[in-house]
């Protein structure tokens, strides 16, 4: 008895903090440009995050290995994210990123979320990962994603990029460098925490902020 007692508050302690997702009502800088305060990371066979992730000058660098990701401490919903971030260098293999948010816990590599893809060339697809689901992929291979509209829009490799996520309840719409790529309905997935994905490209970030929907 004591032990499904115990159990019972795991359970109920869980969904209170999945469920207290902030709505934002001004503006939210997420990185303070200074130090990784307010964010989290998973590792792949939990590896040092410090190998891998480390600030300089205002800006966060990613090596690109070993794969994981650092999402927020906070659970976020309704809002307009917007992230600045470029590759440093790319090479075969060695190309891939990502803009994650929805994040469902428990942390693993890799997590229930929607992706806004970082490949290469293909900034704008969105992935539905780990049984996430919408209209647009319903019954469709789950390790393919919403393809993106059109050619890409992507910055040549060294040069900013601006990704938008409108997250507006159960739809997303993801726009590069001010261009509508692509949009999705009827999401599974409509809070979570936002993340960063490391998974080969050398990157960096510079901005990572949330501002109310408009």
């Amino acid at each position: 008895m004591k032990k499904i007692a115990a159990a019972v508050l795991i359970c109920f302690a869980f969904t209170k903090i999945v469920s207290a997702q902030i709505v934002p009502t001004n503006r939210i800088e997420l990185f303070n440009g200074t130090n990784f305060d307010g964010l989290k990371f998973c590792m792949k066979t939990n590896a040092d995050p410090a190998q891998t992730w480390s600030i300089t000058n205002g800006v966060i660098h990613c090596s690109g290995v070993p794969v994981g990701y650092l999402h927020t401490l906070q659970s976020y919903s309704n809002y307009v994210l917007t992230v600045e971030w470029r590759f440093v260098k790319i090479a075969p293999k060695a190309d891939n990123a990502g803009i994650m948010v929805h994040i469902q816990p428990p942390d693993a590599v890799w997590p229930r979320c929607v992706q806004s893809d970082g490949l290469h060339n293909k900034q704008g697809d969105l992935y539905l990962m780990s049984d996430a689901d919408c209209n647009e992929h319903l019954g469709q291979n789950k390790n393919r994603p919403v393809p993106m509209r059109g050619p890409s829009n992507e910055n040549p490799v060294g040069e900013w990029n601006s990704c938008e996520m409108l997250c507006a309840d159960d739809t997303i719409k993801n726009s590069i460098n001010g261009r509508l790529m692509n949009e999705i309905t009827g999401c599974t997935v409509t809070f979570g925490f936002v993340g960063f994905q490391c998974e080969g490209a050398e990157i960096e970030i510079r901005k990572i902020s949330l501002e109310p929907l408009k």
